[in-house]
């Protein structure tokens, strides 16, 4: 996995991608939520370098993915605690986790991969009122 620059826009933009695709589906809904929050000038990248941020995300995970049958199989804790490690800037991170909640929720439903990016992301910024909140409302979200 390719590291980023300490607190930089791709580094907090990879985080936002990862919930994006934690799920294997990104939808038009999540999309357009991300597009609607600005993403690429919330988190300071410019015009269209978000796209190349997932596009990035989605060939690491490919490669290591590799006899795993998911791109997601290559993401372990370690993984993804080191990917949070990258944005440790307190406004950043909360940006971050705006979007990344936006992102995760926009289709009405919380896989349970996009709670746990989601829910490692608050415990990296030490919310964990907040991880053990979102993983509930991954239950809520669900169809019955």
């Amino acid at each position: 996995m390719r590291s980023y620059p300490r607190n930089s826009p791709e580094a907090a933009a990879r985080i936002v991608a990862l919930a994006l695709i934690s799920d294997g589906h990104v939808c038009r809904s999540e999309i357009e939520a991300l597009r609607q929050l600005q993403v690429e000038q919330e988190l300071g990248l410019a015009p269209g370098s978000f796209a190349q941020v997932v596009h990035t995300l989605c060939e690491d995970l490919l490669m290591g993915a590799y006899g795993g049958g998911s791109m997601m199989w290559s993401v372990d804790e370690s993984t993804l605690a080191s990917l949070l490690a990258e944005v440790d800037e307190a406004g950043l991170q909360a940006k971050v986790l705006h979007l990344a909640i936006a992102a995760a929720g926009a289709d009405q439903h919380l896989a349970d991969a996009e709670a746990l990016v989601v829910a490692a992301a608050c415990k990296h910024r030490r919310i964990g009122d907040q991880a053990r909140s979102i993983r509930s409302s991954a239950e809520t979200l669900r169809p019955v």
